[in-house]
């Protein structure tokens, strides 16, 4: 069979697949499935080129059925776990800024918090329909503000007064759009 400079050519028992390649190339590479030693245009295979290449057409035909199935994974969370989950992380975040630094156990505190506001920002940052509300809004911010101090400065340093009130400000303003349902 005869191909372009630009693409690959691969050939299985029963349909031959061509796969366009960016870099210009004077010979195709001919990948022959399922037959363990080869000659193909004066190139022998071997049995380990063989799996190599069986490995890259199951490969791509796994990409393909990824591409064929529809996106429901990514599905909507519900607005009662959205603001079941809300509430957690603003009970969270409220417990590790009160904290005394001397705590013993400021560090772990603070090592839950970090990975409970990762979850919730990796789940909620995703859905178009939570981006416009006030208490998506807020909570982000409270969360960037005490993640950000807390990677900048170690779980043991104190939240200054200002930052501190700030975030307590967005968390209260946070509920009271979670009770309204914003």
């Amino acid at each position: 069979m005869a191909c372009s400079s630009s693409s690959i050519l691969i050939s299985s028992t029963k349909t031959p697949i061509l796969i366009p390649t960016t870099a210009t190339t004077s010979t195709a590479i001919v990948a022959n499935v399922g037959v363990s030693s080869s000659i193909r245009e004066g190139t022998r295979t071997t049995k380990k080129m063989t799996a190599r290449k069986r490995e890259f057409v199951l490969s791509l035909s796994a990409a393909g059925l990824l591409l064929l199935l529809p996106a429901t994974a990514a599905r909507a969370a519900s607005d009662e776990e959205y603001v079941a989950e809300t509430i957690n992380v603003i009970g969270k975040v409220r417990s590790t800024i009160d904290m005394d630094r001397t705590d013993p156990n400021v560090a772990t505190a603070v090592g839950e918090l970090r990975e409970a506001s990762n979850f919730w920002v990796s789940k909620y940052r995703k859905e178009k329909s939570l981006l416009g509300r006030i208490s998506f809004r807020d909570v982000y911010s409270a969360l960037n503000a005490v993640s950000g101090h807390y990677v900048s400065f170690g779980p043991t340093a104190p939240i200054p007064a200002k930052r501190k009130a700030r975030i307590l400000e967005e968390v209260d303003t946070a509920e009271k759009a979670l009770r309204r349902g914003r």
